[in-house]
């Protein structure tokens, strides 16, 4: 069904709009969070379980050791407050994926608490407050079988794996995000992008959106301009990219407003996002933490970090984010706009990782915000989600200093390299892109040029070097593109000039 949606400068004209983000992060523990299966992505279905994670009758959980590290480096990543002493609660709801039918995770007493990160949009600073993040359990994968959407509605049959459930999760919490305004939308883009950044940097994650390892629930809701009232939100659920965040603000804020301009009112609801066709869809009535009927998990211990462990995990945090941008702007020589570009584009860590397997600061930005960012706007995936590394990028930008390859030929490189088609040096030889140089081929072509464009060497030899660029445009058509330009000028001037 298509919903009616207000023009997005109207809205901003009649409503202000509050944003809440939840972002649940996969750790990369070895094992699961209670209990000693893998902690691995993929696999065959249901190998990776046992009593604990299928809820078998008299399984006793344990808690991951590493699990609770890493949300204590997250929290002081975050600038929180971290618990002396809490513990885990059973939150109850029916879970087709759960085998428990309820999910271990924390309720009043997280483990890391009252935090903030600043957010620079476009040189603009928003301060994002974090209200908790705390510890819990992924559930099960439900595959639906059968139907079109692969969705349960119209499926045959479903099947569940549980090889997901149990893998340790920190779900961090913001408080409403207000005064945002018509930059809603790019504000929850950068916190999820900065977010990651983060996480990537503590190590605690591989932070992959495209796989699960990051997932973000968008909450969005409207009041009238200037009354500073909150309204009714609705959650859009598992949103899995930068760009998606994004999308999925701006259409719940136009939907939201249509329905209470025509002087309806908003269901608080879940809401499942389509990135095919970039609108949401109603999913349940949106339950409270009553309806969750929460309650202390009797079969675990409350953690009690001690202050002296917190202290000593709080010297492992990686650089300030904020601070790094600063000296990688200053290492590199970008100008502010360059430097603004690039963390815009979520490119600074894949552009920081390019420049460390060896291409100049210009070079890897370059790849990076031009012909790659134009390839993940065409497939409209994140950067960091097309399929070629920083290594392979590095490599292009070698083939091109070594002139194996021009420019020109190397953006046919990143296009193998995107296809699948192997590394660069694959790319390379199995299209046949390396650049000649070889003065028989290229003298050849540079008479062929010369014979059908007489007047341009005429005026070459009347001293008007600058007219060379016609021979050489010509020789490189002939040649298919694949030719040395810097050595066809060369042999230009030497047959035509003293």
């Amino acid at each position: 069904m298509t919903e009616t949606l207000m023009a997005y400068d109207d809205v901003l004209a009649a409503y202000d709009p509050a944003l809440g983000l939840e972002v649940h992060v996969e750790l990369n523990t070895a094992s699961k969070m209670f209990c000693g299966c893998p902690a691995e992505f993929g696999g065959e279905p249901n190998a990776g379980v046992c009593p604990t994670c299928l809820g078998l009758p008299g399984a006793m959980p344990v808690v991951n050791g590493k699990a609770v590290e890493s949300a204590i480096r997250i929290g002081l990543a975050l600038n929180c407050q971290i618990a002396e002493w809490c513990r885990f609660a059973r939150k109850n709801y029916f879970y087709p994926d759960m085998p428990k039918n309820f999910q271990t995770s924390q309720y009043d007493e997280p483990i890391a608490f009252d935090g903030w990160m600043d957010v620079d949009v476009d040189g603009e600073t928003f301060r994002v407050e974090i209200e908790r993040a705390h510890m819990e359990e992924d559930t099960g994968k439900s595959l639906h079988v059968g139907g079109a959407t692969g969705r349960i509605h119209g499926a045959d049959h479903s099947l569940v794996d549980y090889n997901r459930a149990g893998i340790p999760l920190i779900e961090i919490v913001t408080r409403p995000i207000l005064g945002a305004g018509e930059r809603a939308p790019e504000v929850a883009r950068a916190y999820v992008a900065q977010l990651r950044e983060l996480i990537v940097a503590l190590g605690v994650s591989e932070a992959r959106m495209d796989q699960g390892n990051l997932r973000a629930d968008v909450n969005l809701s409207l009041s009238p301009k200037g009354s500073g009232v909150l309204g009714t939100r609705t959650e859009t659920k598992n949103v899995n990219s930068f760009r998606s965040v994004e999308r999925a603000v701006r259409y719940e804020m136009q939907r939201h407003a249509a329905i209470l301009s025509g002087g309806g009112s908003i269901l608080q609801e879940t809401r499942h996002w389509h990135e095919d066709t970039g609108i949401t869809t109603s999913g349940r009535a949106k339950s409270d933490a009553e309806d969750y009927r929460y309650f202390p998990e009797p079969d675990l211990v409350p953690v009690a970090p001690s202050r002296e462990w917190v202290e000593e995990l709080r010297g492992t945090l990686p650089e300030n984010p904020t601070a790094r941008r600063a000296r990688l702007q200053a290492e590199w020589g970008f100008s502010d706009l360059e430097m603004r570009d690039t963390v815009g584009a979520g490119a600074l860590g894949l552009v920081e990782e390019t420049i460390a397997a060896g291409a100049a600061p210009q070079a890897a930005r370059k790849w990076w915000l031009g012909e790659l960012a134009r390839r993940s706007n065409e497939d409209g995936v994140d950067l960091v989600d097309l399929p070629i590394t920083p290594t392979d990028v590095a490599r292009v930008q070698a083939l091109v200093d070594e002139k194996v390859v021009n420019d020109k030929l190397a953006r046919q490189v990143l296009e193998g390299v995107l296809a699948g088609e192997g590394t660069p040096d694959e790319v390379v030889e199995k299209r046949g892109l390396a650049v000649v140089s070889d003065d028989g081929a290229l003298g050849a072509a540079v008479d062929k040029a010369i014979a059908a464009n007489p007047d341009v060497a005429d005026k070459i030899r009347d001293g008007k070097v600058a007219a060379a660029g016609a021979l050489i445009g010509a020789v490189m058509k002939e040649m298919r593109g694949q030719a040395d330009a810097g050595r066809v000028r060369e042999l230009i001037l030497e047959k035509l000039t003293v």
